[in-house]
């Protein structure tokens, strides 16, 4: 049975003066029961797709030239916003790619999670209370009751896509639309949330429509595939059938790229640009009616590194394990203790008015692109604040010229400078974010999770672009992920960190080859084994 046809679909935005297509009259169906699943590089009018099945995109901004959308007997285009909000999150419903940006930063997870469940279901306050904290622990989200007053800030990106999760699963909907649903989740919380999504989906019979550039997901999870490019289905069928017997050349093309799984070699450490001496981080546990402090909770603990120019560190990690509070706390940004030499000058005990100067020298990629990104500056505006602030001239060029040259270096078209961040895709906005922090020019860039919304294709280009600029600039580079297959092919020296401790540390051959660590090897086998459950 069909729960849901999609034809003709064309989806076109009003931009900067023109119009842009982003789907370009898409057909597909979706039956009761089954995993759909729609691949295609950042761009492609995945994302833009399930928004329109959910009629989620600026009126203003957006129109359909062309297309149906029927949910059961129910045409959803043009359809009562009634009917909508009574579909909306109850019959479909969705978890966006972005958890930061969907989350409302003034409202605890309690809160957000629960009022959907007041909404559609009528649950008093305490039923809520009590579901929510059932819906948390189906997803693996650490000591749910204790963190019900949460907000999304206090939250690791791991933690807010587990709330979103939760949020979307609350009232058993017949349609689940997932958006790159375990991007920011570490290997080994991946094919947890893809088991659990996958039992909901037989226990329920819900229909799942799963929007992804992770490949290796959609060969074992999707029962139909349909491969996007430039806006439209260029190949539909059977997963097996695609993956066995591409007919298309893109989808040829996306099957065939991969990370070539090796570092560059590194020589020496003779130009040591930073150095950290049992840094630590922690954070006040706040309790009762005066919110006294109570106690700590220790993030990072008495980590020490050193990072030299040409050379690659990366910090690897399950979601919530400190890297990002160690990232942070190297840059200044939030307060630790122990040493911190930048360039053989302790910054440790630097006031703000004196480490702004060295902001230029060090820059970081946050890990969520949109929520780093002023919505309402241009791209050209965001990349020339960074330009204006730190005064950077290059001879013979004017600001516009240093924006396009650092543009075309991260494979974006200079014409996009008038744009908005919210008219491009996760993948698009996150090379935004890293042709901002590339046109400083800086000494020691601290990536977090800078390829984790990039299909497999963009992200080869992005680490080729990374390694060949390490390269012609000389930079330091402390690269955070979870994902062992990107570590392995970009860090010279590998941090195993667990619970703010570093358990192990080396090369990548010994790390990946000789492993010592019990929980070492746990990441190993969760990212070069991914199994999934029915």
């Amino acid at each position: 049975m069909i729960i849901l046809k999609v034809k003709d679909l064309s989806v076109s935005f009003h931009t900067a003066g023109k119009i842009v297509e982003a789907v370009k009259k898409g057909s597909f169906a979706i039956k009761r029961g089954e995993i759909f699943a729609l691949v295609g590089e950042s761009g492609a009018g995945k994302s833009v797709t399930a928004l329109s099945i959910m009629r989620l995109l600026p009126p203003r901004k957006a129109f359909f030239p062309s297309g149906s959308i029927v949910f059961h007997d129910h045409e959803l285009m043009g359809a009562p916003d009634e009917l909508l909000q009574k579909i909306r999150g109850k019959s479909i419903s969705m978890i966006f790619q972005e958890p930061m940006t969907s989350l409302n930063p003034l409202h605890t997870i309690e809160k957000q999670v629960g009022e959907s469940l007041i909404l559609h279901q009528g649950f008093s306050g305490e039923q809520a209370r009590q579901k929510t904290i059932e819906l948390l622990r189906l997803v693996q989200f650490p000591e749910a009751e204790g963190r019900l007053n949460a907000y999304p800030h206090q939250l690791s990106g791991g933690q807010r896509q587990r709330v979103m999760i939760a949020m979307a699963i609350a009232n058993n909907p017949e349609l689940l639309i997932a958006d790159e649903p375990t991007t920011a989740l570490d290997v080994t919380i991946q094919a947890e949330i893809l088991s659990l999504l996958k039992r909901l989906k037989s226990r329920f019979r819900m229909s799942l429509l799963l929007i992804t550039h992770d490949l290796g997901v959609v060969q074992k999870m999707a029962d139909r595939v349909a491969v996007m490019k430039g806006g439209e289905i260029v190949e539909l069928g059977d997963t097996d059938r695609v993956f066995q017997n591409p007919q298309h050349h893109y989808t040829r093309y996306l099957l065939a790229s991969n990370l070539h799984e090796r570092s560059r070699e590194f020589t020496g450490r003779e130009d040591e640009i930073i150095r950290t001496w049992s840094l630590n981080v922690s954070f006040p546990i706040y309790k009762g009616l005066f919110r006294r402090t109570k106690g700590f909770i220790r993030a990072v603990n008495g980590i020490s590194l050193s990072i030299s120019g040409g050379q690659t560190v990366g910090l690897v990690g399950e979601s919530g394990s400190g890297k990002t509070t160690f990232g942070l706390a190297l840059l200044r940004l939030i307060s630790s203790t122990g040493s911190i030499q930048f360039m053989g000058s302790e910054i440790q005990g630097l006031k703000s008015k004196d480490i702004r100067p060295l902001r230029k020298e060090m820059q970081i990629i946050f890990q969520d692109p949109f929520e780093s990104l002023n919505p309402r500056l241009t791209v050209g505006q965001i990349i020339e604040e960074g330009i204006k602030v730190h005064h950077i001239e290059e001879p013979g060029k004017k600001p516009e010229q240093l924006i396009a040259g650092v543009l075309e270096e991260v494979g974006l078209e200079p014409d996009i400078q008038n744009r908005y961040p919210h008219e491009f895709s996760g993948g698009q906005r996150q090379r935004i974010c890293i042709a901002r922090a590339l046109v400083l020019k800086p000494r020691l860039l601290v990536l977090d999770e800078p390829t984790s919304s990039l299909d497999m294709s963009v992200q080869t280009q992005i680490l080729n672009l990374l390694r060949d600029l390490q390269s012609r600039y000389n930079l330091a580079y402390l690269f955070i992920s979870h994902d062992l297959r990107v570590i392995r092919v970009l860090s010279h020296e590998i941090f195993v960190i667990k619970n703010g401790d570093v358990v192990e540390y080396g090369p990548p051959e010994k790390i990946f080859n000789e492993p010592e660590h019990p929980y070492t090897k746990a990441l190993i086998k969760a990212a070069f084994d991914l199994e999934i459950s029915s």
